[in-house]
């Protein structure tokens, strides 16, 4: 389940560039640049007619998916996000970022290391801005952290990361639309390998639309991108 309070980003880096929030957004005659918080900004935290709430107890909330939870616009409505956050210690909150450089802005006084429901997942989509966010990433108090390589613009090495600290999961996957830019298998496999040798969880989560294998390039629809890299057999843990 999604919990998007605030829709629209700025776009910062690569990995921006064909964004499917803007996509969608264009589609349906909408400023994606535009931020604005969202009539479900209190979905971790309403009721239902029932009584209890309306997100159950072991839910994973998937946090900001068509924003960026640290976007410098979102700073006067992110206490009141974390406020419900730490009100929900029965579900698991999933938060996707580029930003992990503003993950202090605005962090709850008793965060401490971490707190235990909360995941943080950093986007790595190249060489480039892995050894830009990770040093930062490694510095930050977080419990659970994961790094997401999607889209995968070209060959990355984590091995330097993955050698300093325990994560929990490596996450590949190309970039989907029209518009998609490459991704070739020999570079999901050379991640697959570095997060084998460091015993760290692998998950290849999609092919993207241009995909390249054994010198062959596939243009795989969206229907097939998650099923066709779960057919790869890549995934670990």
């Amino acid at each position: 389940m999604q919990w998007n309070p605030w829709h629209g980003c700025r776009k910062i880096s690569p990995g921006c560039q064909n964004c499917y929030v803007y996509r969608r957004d264009t589609s349906v005659g909408r400023d994606a640049s535009q931020v604005s918080r969202n009539a479900a900004f209190d979905l971790p935290v309403r009721c239902a007619r029932g009584g209890g709430y309306k997100v159950p107890a072991g839910e994973t909330l998937y946090t900001c998916f068509t924003s960026d939870f640290f976007l410098e616009q979102a700073d006067p409505w992110r206490p009141q996000a974390w406020e419900m956050i730490r009100q929900r210690p029965d579900v698991h909150f999933l938060m996707i970022t580029k930003r992990i450089d503003r993950f202090l802005a605005g962090l709850p006084t008793d965060w401490g290391r971490g707190w235990a429901h909360v995941t943080v997942g950093c986007t790595c989509e190249n060489q480039d801005r892995a050894d830009a966010r990770l040093p930062v990433f490694l510095n930050m108090p977080i419990a659970h952290r994961i790094i997401v390589c999607e889209p995968l613009l070209e060959a990355i090495d984590l091995s330097t990361y993955l050698n300093k600290a325990r994560f929990e999961q490596v996450v590949a996957g190309g970039e989907s639309g029209m518009q998609a830019r490459l991704c070739r298998f020999e570079w999901v496999l050379a991640l697959h390998a570095q997060c084998a040798k460091t015993d760290t969880p692998f998950y290849f989560k999609q092919t993207g639309a241009r995909f390249e294998k054994d010198g062959k390039l596939y243009r795989i629809a969206r229907r097939d991108q998650f099923d066709q890299a779960r057919k790869a057999g890549l995934n670990l843990g």
